[in-house]
């Protein structure tokens, strides 16, 4: 872990200690641990000479496969041959740097310690590089999980709103569906929001020309090009051309301020088809107009009874979080916040910083709150449950799964991805204790988002098992892709089937 005798991070002298000493027996390698803080410990090790010899031992084969001396093969050179060109304050050291890892955490598991960030360690007494007598002193500091009293959450009452489908709601969901079988007809007029533009860019920093892009597509109000764009082309028509200000979004002159000139080729407006029987038979698996529009006011239907539950998952934790406290180790804290600020290249921000650190603390104590209820309920991960959760998080950053996978195992994080899964169980039992009724009294059903006990105790993945879980997973998520492409193939067979029936009736007629 570091050269003889230096401090690797500084650990802090003052606290209040609370000491649990281990029960060691006749084991040479004694430890106590002092609570500092409800998140920060204090781990001393003290190692005897017997316990640190095999360390040693491999200390020497390790260096003598690293040394060339004449007239020894590498690899065999003998130890005292080693102590006279390196000496034995070296070898001491290797042996020390390579062993107090498996020293921490054999203390770590006794004493049932459970880290949440690096250890900081001070090595407090060296063994003698005479001979290797002396015992081997360690201090080690780490930030751990801190205690909490459980909450109450069994018939806790949750208000959610009412679910109620207005007519315009469903209205523009036919709308919504009517634009995807539009067609996009040239007109001459200025652009407004909702129309499509086929515009040129060029970008110049200082009069210089830095980029340019010719016959894009913009869908005008969209907002997903570039910062000022829909104010720049708002009103303009075929054949005009303006400029603004912008920041670019990429290449060689990324976050620097341009003047973009843009032109406009040509205005287009989606023509929407004609909401009636021949368009419900196009677009849905219905004969008439009235049979999709039940089915999307049903759709908008589930889509609030999704509302109900996302929000009363949101009460809950809230009003959890309300009833205990949870201590925040600064440290842990500082670091996510420093890392997230430097990703967003914010660290000079203050005002975000605030809002940073304000999200990193509601975080941690909702994960602390969660892994508690999880450890009461006795919650398990199956590894279905795993893998679905991965394939979920590839969707979200768009991430063929198997590479998703391999990146978070490669990263040892699908422990944590294992932990969220338990988290979300536990979350999901509270709620299905809980009563929940909308504004108007009603009560609400919520199966689809509750658990019970007994499912959350089903078949297991062990956290600790990394590399295991993530090659089950990464088997089990090949077979999840190959059974969604095998049904999307379906879909669109059956569907150009459909269509080729709908092109040929209309030919007949």
């Amino acid at each position: 872990m570091g050269p003889r005798g230096r401090r690797f991070e500084s650990c802090r002298p003052d606290h209040h200690p609370h000491i649990h000493r281990s029960n060691t027996g006749d084991c040479h390698v004694k430890s106590t641990v002092e609570k500092l803080s409800p998140t920060r410990a204090k781990v001393t090790i003290s190692v005897a000479p017997e316990e640190l010899k095999p360390s040693i031992t491999h200390a020497y084969g390790h260096i003598a496969e690293d040394i060339n001396i004449p007239g020894f093969r590498k690899g065999k050179v003998p130890p005292a041959i080693i102590d006279q060109r390196v000496g034995k304050s070296a070898v001491l050291e290797h042996a020390v740097n390579e062993s107090l890892d498996g020293f921490y955490r054999a203390a770590v598991t006794e004493h049932k310690l459970r880290p949440l960030g690096r250890p900081e360690a001070d090595i407090v007494a060296w063994p003698s590089d005479k001979d290797f007598s002396g015992d081997l002193e360690l201090a080690i500091e780490v930030d751990v999980r801190p205690e909490i009293d459980l909450p109450v959450y069994s018939g806790l009452k949750l208000t959610v709103d009412a679910v109620e489908v207005s007519d315009d709601e469903v209205t523009e969901e036919l709308d919504n569906l009517r634009s995807r079988f539009g067609t996009l007809v040239t007109v001459d007029r200025p652009a407004t929001k909702g129309d499509f533009v086929q515009i040129d860019l060029i970008a110049a920093i200082s009069g210089v020309e830095v980029d340019n892009a010719t016959g894009i597509s913009y869908e005008l109000g969209s907002g997903d090009l570039i910062d000022g764009i829909d104010e720049a082309l708002d009103s303009l028509s075929a054949g005009e051309t303006t400029t603004f200000n912008s920041n670019l979004m990429g290449g060689d002159h990324e976050g620097e301020t341009a003047e973009i000139t843009v032109t406009v080729g040509a205005v287009k407006e989606r023509e929407l088809p004609t909401a009636d029987d021949d368009f419900a038979q196009i677009a849905s698996e219905f004969d008439t107009i009235a049979e999709l529009t039940e089915s999307l006011k049903g759709q908008v239907e589930r889509s609030k009874v999704f509302g109900q539950g996302t929000q009363a998952r949101e009460l809950l934790v809230e009003q959890l979080l309300t009833s205990v406290e949870v201590p925040i180790p600064a440290a842990i804290i500082e670091d996510e916040v420093r890392r997230h600020l430097e990703g967003e290249n914010r660290l000079e921000d203050a005002e975000h910083r605030t809002e940073v650190t304000e999200s990193s603390e509601k975080t941690f104590r909702q994960q602390i709150l969660l892994d508690t209820i999880a450890e009461a309920e006795k919650v398990q991960v199956s590894q279905d449950e795993l893998t679905q959760y991965l394939i979920q998080g590839a969707a979200q950053y768009g991430m063929d799964p198997s590479e998703f996978v391999q990146a978070l195992s490669g990263n040892g994080q699908i422990p944590s991805m294992v932990a969220e899964v338990a988290r979300n169980k536990a979350l999901a039992i509270a709620l299905g204790k809980a009563e929940v009724v909308d504004s108007n009294g009603n009560a609400v059903d919520l199966s689809e988002f509750v658990a019970t006990a007994d499912e959350a105790s089903d078949e297991d993945v062990n956290g600790d098992e990394s590399e295991e879980d993530a090659t089950d997973a990464d088997a089990d998520v090949e077979a999840a892709e190959a059974k969604a492409a095998k049904a999307k193939a379906a879909k669109a067979a059956k569907a150009k089937a459909a269509a080729a029936k709908k092109k040929a009736d209309a030919a007949k007629e």
